[in-house]
């Protein structure tokens, strides 16, 4: 059986061989962020669409939920150019095609140790024994050792130009030996870097964060966090809207209205909203079936009826965001001649946490009903979907995915969730070719190389019909009008930092 696991932009990826002489716009550091010490500040009050769908593990669902409450980070970070900037790692430098080598600041643990290079080597090996691996480190072989007082050298199976991108992912982030004594489960309350420490989890519910004082990018703003988890979106902006809320994530589209315009922000991100089809059983094993199915879809009115022009209309794996992705992008390849469509129910699913995309998909039900597929919808809450999505229950899957939430390199997203050991391939595709194309653009190491192969690999799965991209996607922020400092991230990694405060 394969392993599978859920992980979540702006101008092209550039410089991605070069060692950043500034810090992340959108890491939780920063020390022009910091206050000054003499104010306790308030308490932030949060909600996300999402709640802790694994046990807080740092491996896959819960990886970008940590990072968003300024809990965890890596070795690097994603600045606003999609380029590797510091982190805990204050510069690294590539040493031959295998080998590079990082040089760590001066930070410390929330549990009072020190992050040394012991502690990062040990904490990245952790990452590379996990069951399944981490998007992050999907294809990808690496060993991590101390090489003295501040540095940690990472050498690589296979060479890895954009090893400092993929060290960027929120799964790989960096925790204390703390984290690791119980060897079932790796638990981060307490054991992280970041600028706010958890300090009580109450289920899927809510959770308690506390100011981490020692934090290495300076002391926050806001002296904590009270964070709920709600996956209702129209009770977010309610909450939002009486006072209850000091930031929403996510605002559904049919409530940005309902909001005054100072208290939303739309940010454009790299989410596009796809339709997946299973290739490996069911109906649409038939590549003919999946042929006709993406020929009974009409994308158009997505953009404008369903997300009321918060998004664009779907144009491949990599949307309007990917500045670069327009200009290199080329016509599918290898695709099916058009079957008919028929025979039993398809069964078609998505999650209700994205409040447009049961609508979506009510949408896309009818369009296949249209085409004469019969077809039975599933709305569940995400992580009840989850596991029946990675392990091909399903026929058709509505899914929003950031593509470069995992690493920042276009080309991760491509292997993750679209070859056949792909750590999040919902819609269970093997094919050779594309895995060719994919493992291709992975050997490339120049930025317009390896944009180009990208998007060879993007023309060989658009030409599968296993995803039929529907819209990219822009996210609504909910801000009160106090709250000055939240983070609109367009990798969506980021939501509080030290400088967040009301």
């Amino acid at each position: 059986m394969r392993s599978h696991r859920r992980s979540r932009l702006l101008a092209p990826l550039a410089s991605l061989l070069l060692i950043p002489l500034i810090s992340s716009c959108f890491a939780s550091g920063g020390s022009d962020d910091s206050g000054s010490g003499d104010d306790d500040g308030s308490r932030l009050r949060v909600a996300l669409a999402f709640p802790p769908a694994e046990r807080l593990s740092p491996y896959g669902a819960d990886a970008t939920l940590l990072s968003r409450l300024g809990v965890t980070e890596g070795l690097t970070a994603l600045d606003a150019n999609g380029s590797a900037a510091p982190a805990l790692a204050a510069s690294w430098r590539r040493d031959g095609d295998k080998a590079w080598e990082f040089t760590l600041r001066d930070a410390t643990f929330q549990d009072g140790g020190a992050v040394t290079p012991a502690a990062v080597a040990a904490s990245l090996t952790h990452a590379t024994a996990a069951k399944p691996a981490p998007a992050a480190l999907a294809g990808v072989t690496l060993t991590a050792e101390a090489a003295g007082e501040r540095a940690v050298r990472i050498t690589t199976a296979e060479p890895d130009p954009v090893l400092p991108l993929r060290l960027s992912s929120p799964s790989l982030a960096v925790l204390s030996a703390k984290a690791y004594a119980d060897k079932n489960r790796v638990d981060p309350v307490g054991h992280a870097t970041g600028p706010f420490e958890l300090t009580k989890v109450n289920g899927a519910t809510s959770a308690t964060l506390d100011r981490f004082d020692d934090y290495w990018g300076g002391r926050a703003q806001a002296s904590g966090i009270d964070a709920r988890f709600i996956a209702d979106g129209t009770a977010r902006a309610n909450a939002l809207r009486t006072g209850e809320l000091d930031i929403a994530e996510a605002v559904p589209v049919a409530q940005a209205a309902t909001l005054d315009k100072d208290r939303r922000r739309d940010t454009a991100t790299t989410r596009t909203t796809s339709l997946l089809l299973n290739a490996s059983s069911g109906p649409f094993k038939d590549a003919g079936l999946r042929a006709a199915a993406r020929a009974a879809v009409d994308t158009a009115v997505f953009a404008k009826d369903v997300y009321e022009g918060y998004a664009d209309p779907g144009a491949g794996v990599y949307g309007p965001a990917v500045t670069w992705a327009e200009g290199k992008r080329t016509e599918p390849v290898g695709r099916a001649a058009v079957g008919k469509a028929g025979g039993g129910t398809i069964t078609l699913a998505t999650y209700d946490n994205r409040p447009e995309l049961p609508e979506v998909a009510q949408v896309v039900k009818q369009q296949l009903e249209k085409a004469g597929f019969k077809v039975k919808l599933t709305v569940r809450e995400y992580s009840r979907l989850e596991n029946d999505a990675l392990e091909g229950k399903f026929d058709a899957f509505v899914l929003a995915r950031n593509t470069l939430v995992d690493t920042g390199d276009p080309v991760a997203v491509l292997a993750s969730d679209y070859t056949c050991d792909g750590g999040y391939n919902i819609a269970q595709l093997c094919d050779k070719d594309v895995d060719a194309a994919v493992a291709k653009a992975e050997r490339t190491a120049d930025t317009a190389k390896r944009q180009d192969a990208a998007m060879a690999a993007e023309a060989r799965i658009l030409g599968s019909d296993a995803v039929v991209p529907l819209v990219h996607q822009r996210i609504i922020t909910g801000v009160g009008s106090s709250v000055q400092g939240v983070l609109l991230d367009p990798y969506e990694r980021t939501l509080v930092g030290t400088g967040t405060r009301r």
